[in-house]
């Protein structure tokens, strides 16, 4: 798209299927690795990744070419496919229905870094269920708490 120029960050929050925790510290940086590719390979720009066991954050710089929700089913779809290739846990790793998308201007970028970077930390007082609630309503996001993490 010529003449074409956007600035847009997103922070992508999605789960493990029944936020089990699945997603070992021994593999958890082959898999982000992997999810950089599959962002790269879609022409956007990953700015940071990190999660914990039972969830993951990614922080991109997307361009106008691609939806959201495009990104997000091909980050889910190849990453539980190459999870499941690699059999590092027993039965079949599935993320869970959905995701949060949550924008930023470019002066919100180094905090919002930070907060991907110390999940650990965040999550010594919070879990994911408060954290992803907290975002919900910080971003003024009507939602039915009986839906948010469906189970299914």
């Amino acid at each position: 798209m010529a003449n074409t120029y956007s600035q847009l960050y997103v922070q992508i929050v999605f789960a493990v299927k029944g936020r089990q925790n699945l997603i070992s510290t021994k593999w958890k940086d082959e898999i982000y690795k992997y999810i950089t590719g599959i962002i790269t390979n879609q022409k956007q720009k990953l700015i940071v990744i990190n999660g914990m066991p039972d969830h993951i954050h990614i922080l991109v710089g997307i361009k106008p070419d691609i939806s959201i929700s495009d990104l997000v089913q091909d980050i889910k779809t190849n990453s539980s496919k190459f999870i499941n290739e690699q059999k590092w846990i027993n039965g079949k790793f599935e993320w869970q229905t959905g995701f949060g998308a949550f924008s930023y201007s470019h002066s919100q970028l180094t905090n919002v870094i930070k907060y991907i970077e110390n999940q650990e930390e965040h999550h010594k007082t919070k879990t994911f269920k408060e954290e992803y609630i907290a975002f919900l309503k910080l971003f003024n996001i009507d939602f039915k708490n009986e839906y948010v993490f469906d189970e299914v």
